[in-house]
Order: structure tokens, then C-alpha cells, then sequence
């Protein structure tokens, strides 16, 4: 018999913004910004030889954020470059001094490359508030999704999120870059079935063309139908739309408030099925709806930017 997947952390993450850390003028506009997540890149958007300035432009950001990560209001990732790069053995050093929500893994194509930072954040003894996320971004990690998703229920593991990264993969594999990502539908929905299996979150991938608005506003709406928990963007002009699309919907949030309601009833203590207007609503319903409605909870108890920041 098989075993339900874990119970997936609530978190926020409908929009999760990469902001380039050698960019200090995009470091400081953050708190301004209503996203959910931050994606601080310390991999592709910094030049090799830029690599130690981005790594102290995020030392010093990081000195002056708020000490408590609630009041900041943001999940905050730092993606490293790989460890075979020669600069990921550094970025690794910093994550551990700075302490984010969590580390963004690039290339991750096989289960080990989760384990292996997992096991040196162990034996540095990072608080286990230190997540990892690994992206999703070359041929082997898309075949091997749901090995790498499995490997993150293994004991000491801190695998949270898998991102996609179609920017490599296209690259890899020739798919040309076109509205709707047919081609790209079944590996991206490989990746929905592996977090699903093993009680992950996925973000979707990004959109390049930040001012073409119509369609990345179609991505979204597709994204969060595949089952994306948000999507990861290179600009805020995009957050409003992802906050809007991968955010509860107003019917979908007075019909998990419904279903609450109908459990929460006397007359259903010890059911497994309830009738809910003539629909025969179960109690695996109940666990996605309690979800959602946190969610919205999350969202309107979150801290909004400060206007104060220059």
C-alpha cells in the first residue's frame, strides 16, 4: 500500500522575484516590493569576475535587513553557483553566515547533488530553518524529478521547492521559445508529479519578455492550472499578475470556507463524506481547503512594503 505524500509546508510563494545580487540599487528596492519570495542570484545574472562584489553587496544588504524574518516579511533564497564552479564552495560559506530562508541549488540533475549540500549544512549545524530549493533546469534533472523529489524525504534532508528553469533547458534540448510552451507541457507537468508524490512546492519558470504583459498574464493563468504554487520573475512589474493568478481566488477560497463549515458541523463528526449542496465533498477536500484558507490568512496578516526605504 502506498504511503501519502507529507504534508507540504504553507508558505507564500505565488511570486518570487530574482533579483541579481550584484545589482545593489535592485537589492534595495526589495522592501518596497509586494512578492512573496526573493531569489538573491549569485549564479548566472553575476559575471565570474564579479562574483566576490556580489557576495559582499549581499553580506552588507543582509546586515541590514530586520533581524526577525517575520517582520521582513519575505522568504529569502540565495542561489549559489555549483559546487564544481569554483565560486560555489564560497557561496556555500556565505549562506551559512547569512542564514536565508533557504539555498536556490542550479543544475540539480540527480538526487545527490541535493544530499550532498544537505549533508554540509548538517555538519555545519545550520539551523534546520535553512531550506533547500534546486532547480530544475537541464534534460537529467527533468528525468530525474521524481528521484530527486524522493531524495528530499530522506532523513537530514531540506529539500522545500523545485524550481524550473526553462531558459537551460530549452538551450539543451532545441525547443524554440514560443506562447504556450507546448512542447515543454509534459516536462513541466513531470516536475508537478514528483513534488506532488513527495510534498513539495514547484514554481514555475521564468517569462523573458517583461513587458509583453498579455502574455505572460496567459503563462500565469496556465502555470497555476499545471498545479505551480507561483512563479519565479525577473522584473516587478510581473508580481501583481503572478500575486493575482497564484493567489486563492475568491470562489475557490468562499467554497474552502464551505467545506470547513460542513466538517465543522456536528452531524459529520466521524464522516469521511459530507454532502455539500448535492456534491458529495470527502475529507481529503477538508486537509486542501484548511490550506487555502491559511494561505489567505498568510497573505492578509503578511507585512506590507514599507514605504520608507529609498
Amino acid at each position: 500500500m502506498s504511503r501519502p505524500a507529507p504534508p507540504r509546508s504553507v508558505r507564500l510563494r505565488r511570486s518570487v522575484l530574482s533579483v541579481p545580487a550584484i545589482n545593489r540599487r535592485a537589492l534595495h528596492k526589495i522592501a518596497d516590493l509586494d512578492c512573496d519570495a526573493v531569489i538573491f542570484d549569485l549564479e548566472d545574472s553575476v559575471a565570474p569576475e564579479k562574483k566576490a562584489e556580489a557576495r559582499e553587496n549581499l553580506r552588507a544588504f543582509f546586515s541590514s535587513l530586520p533581524t526577525s524574518k517575520e517582520e521582513a516579511g519575505k522568504e529569502r533564497i540565495i542561489r549559489i553557483n555549483t559546487l564544481s564552479s569554483g565560486f560555489g564552495a564560497e557561496d556555500l560559506e556565505l549562506v551559512l553566515a547569512l542564514q536565508p530562508d533557504a539555498v536556490l541549488l542550479p543544475k540539480v540533475d540527480e538526487p545527490q547533488d541535493v544530499t550532498v549540500v544537505s549533508d554540509r549544512l548538517g555538519e555545519a549545524d545550520a539551523p534546520e530553518s535553512l531550506r533547500i530549493w534546486g532547480m530544475i533546469e537541464t534534460p537529467r534533472g527533468v528525468l530525474n524529478a521524481a528521484a530527486i523529489a524522493e531524495a528530499g524525504r530522506t532523513p537530514g534532508s531540506r529539500l522545500d521547492c523545485l524550481t524550473v528553469g526553462l531558459n537551460d533547458l530549452r538551450k539543451e534540448t532545441g525547443v524554440l521559445p514560443q506562447p504556450g510552451r507546448a512542447y515543454l507541457v509534459p516536462w513541466l507537468m513531470q516536475v508537478i508529479l514528483a513534488v506532488s508524490a513527495y510534498g513539495l512546492d514547484a514554481i514555475d519558470s521564468v517569462f523573458n519578455d517583461f513587458k509583453d504583459v498579455e502574455t505572460f498574464d496567459a503563462e500565469c493563468a496556465k502555470g497555476r492550472a499545471m498545479g505551480f504554487a507561483g512563479k519565479m520573475l525577473i522584473h516587478p512589474n510581473q508580481i501583481e499578475a503572478a500575486n493575482r493568478h497564484f493567489g486563492p481566488h475568491e470562489a475557490a477560497l468562499a467554497e474552502a470556507e464551505a467545506i470547513i463549515a460542513a466538517f465543522a458541523d456536528p452531524a459529520a463528526a466521524g464522516l469521511n463524506v459530507v454532502n455539500l449542496g448535492g456534491r458529495m465533498v470527502e475529507r481529503l477536500h477538508l486537509v486542501q481547503a484548511e490550506r487555502l484558507v491559511h494561505k489567505a490568512r498568510l497573505i492578509s496578516e503578511r507585512l506590507r512594503p514599507s514605504t520608507s526605504s529609498g
